[in-house]
């Protein structure tokens, strides 16, 4: 272990590109989403520790937006969508006074990659998919802090990655990845034996596959544990979520797939584990909150007092640990594959899975036929471009391939249905 290289997320290594006192100058990528809003709250209720400088979004939510920037103060705001960039000026209109002059306005495709590269300390990148890819290398690339809840872009863009970021440069969000982050600060990388990664088991835990054939969207999205978008939610009830996990934990740590093992734990309390050579198991445990994790991203290596609510030890609780289900939620299999062939088949991997979700959600797909899908398409995918040659270009180029698979295969599955 000591000989492998250097891990991308240490506890022990503390990356500071702009040492001074009063607050962290915070960028929020997806400000409007799940992590964005629940980063928002945070800085709220800690203005003297965060100050929030610029902002992101996809342009769904432009009042939100704009309410978001107004209250912030914030000097820039950047939408995806160029169409709304209009509506976005005069939702901020609306929200500043006469005098107050609006804060920049950044639209298209590149402006989110445009602020992660402006003057901040850390930059939460909150997007959902492969398309935070290039804002994360833009933010590593300027020197910021990257507080990391977009797991795609590691996983697409893995080596892109680790050739940018720095020693500490990177602190995970996820709850799963803050969770191994604290509980790895209790020892030396050559102290690790196992990383065991704790998973809710989604709406479906405990049904086998043949229970699983005509589940709906609806069903999907019921999680019992925790509030997301609904992509992340429906990967959640595929474990697709776990499996892109998994493989982010073996970027992240460097520790070998065979060493990362996932557990059902329904309750969701037990975030993940740390298993240590000498038979001790650190676990890092909350109530289910994101917030927990947003604040050790954003404060590391400080913790924000009351960032997340607590325990109350004082009443009773059964915490339980079941095995995963490989035949009825075969996707951690598959992205353990993918992520042992590197290069550009993790992103072929998310890329299809994307378009398979899209299509159940449509009504196009069966649930049961994401995996088949995105399975299928992997294997299709055969030998991937891989070693330190790999450039976005080969991803982007691989993904556009997955997607468009993706798609035919789609098209031939509901022509089936509609057939049968």
């Amino acid at each position: 272990m000591t000989d492998a290289p250097a891990p991308l997320a240490d506890p022990h290594l503390v990356y500071d590109p702009v040492a001074g006192d009063g607050p962290k100058d915070v960028v929020i990528l997806g400000s409007t989403g799940s992590i964005g809003t629940q980063a928002i709250d945070l800085v709220l209720r800690n203005p003297d520790r965060f100050r929030v400088t610029a902002l992101s979004a996809h342009g769904g939510r432009i009042a939100l937006l704009a309410e978001q920037a107004h209250r912030l103060r914030v000097r820039t705001v950047a939408v995806a969508r160029e169409d709304v960039a209009a509506a976005l000026r005069e939702a901020l209109a609306a929200r500043y006074g006469g005098g107050e002059p609006l804060p920049e306005i950044l639209a298209g495709p590149d402006a989110a990659t445009e602020v992660a590269a402006s003057d901040c300390h850390t930059v939460l990148n909150g997007i959902t998919g492969s398309i935070g890819l290039a804002p994360t290398l833009a933010a590593l690339e300027a020197g910021r802090t990257l507080a990391l809840a977009n797991k795609e872009s590691l996983i697409v863009g893995g080596p892109l990655v680790k050739a940018l970021a720095g020693p500490g440069q990177i602190i995970p969000v996820d709850s799963e990845h803050a969770a191994l982050f604290q509980a790895l600060a209790a020892g030396t990388r050559a102290d690790v034996r196992k990383l065991v990664v704790t998973a809710s088991g989604g709406p479906f835990r405990g049904r086998t596959r043949e229970q699983l054939a005509g589940v709906t969207v609806e069903d999907a999205l019921a999680h019992p544990t925790w509030a997301m978008g609904p992509v992340i939610t429906i990967n959640s009830a595929t474990l697709v979520n776990k499996g892109l996990e998994v493989i982010e934990a073996h970027l992240l740590y460097d520790i070998p797939f065979d060493r990362i093992e996932v557990v059902v734990h329904p309750q969701s309390y037990v975030h993940s584990m740390v298993e240590f050579t000498d038979g001790s198991t650190l676990a890092q445990a909350t109530p289910p909150d994101m917030r927990g994790p947003i604040a050790i991203g954003l404060g590391w290596p400080e913790r924000v007092p009351d960032a997340a609510p607590v325990f109350d030890w004082s009443k009773a609780s059964t915490w339980e640990f079941f095995p995963l289900d490989n035949e009825a939620f075969p996707s951690v299999n598959v992205a353990r594959h993918v992520g042992e062939l590197a290069g550009t088949a993790p992103a072929v991997f998310n890329a299809a899975n994307e378009e398979c979700v899209e299509a159940f959600r449509s009504g196009a797909l069966p649930y049961l036929g994401i995996m088949e899908t995105v399975t299928r398409v992997v294997e299709e995918h055969g030998t991937p471009a891989t070693g330190t040659s790999l450039t976005v270009s080969d991803v982007l180029e691989a993904e556009t391939w997955a997607r468009t698979r993706a798609r035919e295969l789609t098209v031939r599955t509901a022509s089936a249905e509609a057939r049968a």
